[in-house]
């Protein structure tokens, strides 16, 4: 396996090794040593959860001010996504940054985002299923949401139409107003750990 860490610190590609055979393939989705050696923070799971969105479904931006251990494992299960994290740490010298994947449900790709990483993604077929491990279990109020179509954001989704939405996310605040709020995470730079508002 190999673990790549994308433009924005605290954020990771892992990339399988696939063995095919006339069965199919198989492939080692993750090791908690290797994630762990990559990162510098051990990932144990907590909680698992799994999403099912048909074509056109934008999820997100959600965001954690839980603190920094509270690491996401994601993986396109079936279907494809085009997937996006943002840096949301105040304070952080990539503060505002996205990384942008697109996971199919047979490349085995995984995306790894510690604490204070906003995360959002798009369906691009019906079923989709993503899967999500998370190192924290979840905690009422922590969650932060953002507008992922806010123009502060600049996210590249290339939307042919209207994307389909939950009421919570299409009423979510735009960048700009989470920030006077006071309730994302703050970027520590001595290691990144997070400080919660």
């Amino acid at each position: 396996m190999r673990i790549d860490e994308t433009g924005i610190p605290g954020t990771y590609r892992l990339l399988p090794e696939r063995f095919e055979d006339e069965r199919g393939h198989f492939y080692e989705a993750a090791r908690h040593s290797e994630l762990t050696a990559a990162t510098g923070l051990p990932f144990e799971v907590r909680q698992v959860n799994n999403s099912v969105s048909r074509r056109g479904v934008l999820r997100g931006v959600h965001c954690n001010d839980v603190p920094a251990d509270a690491g996401k494992l994601v993986t396109c299960v079936r279907g494809s996504i085009l997937d996006v994290m943002v840096d949301l740490r105040q304070g952080s010298p990539s503060f505002g940054r996205y990384a942008v994947n697109r996971l199919d449900a047979g490349d085995g790709i995984a995306l790894y985002m510690s604490g204070g990483i906003g995360h959002a993604f798009l369906a691009l077929e019906d079923g989709t299923c993503v899967n999500y491990l998370l190192s924290a279990e979840y905690v009422p109020g922590a969650m932060v949401d953002l507008d992922a179509l806010d123009p502060g954001l600049g996210l590249p989704w290339e939307l042919a139409k209207p994307p389909v939405r939950s009421a919570k996310d299409a009423a979510a605040p735009s960048l700009a107003e989470v920030v006077a709020s006071g309730r994302l995470p703050r970027y520590v730079p001595t290691g990144g750990e997070l400080i919660r508002p």
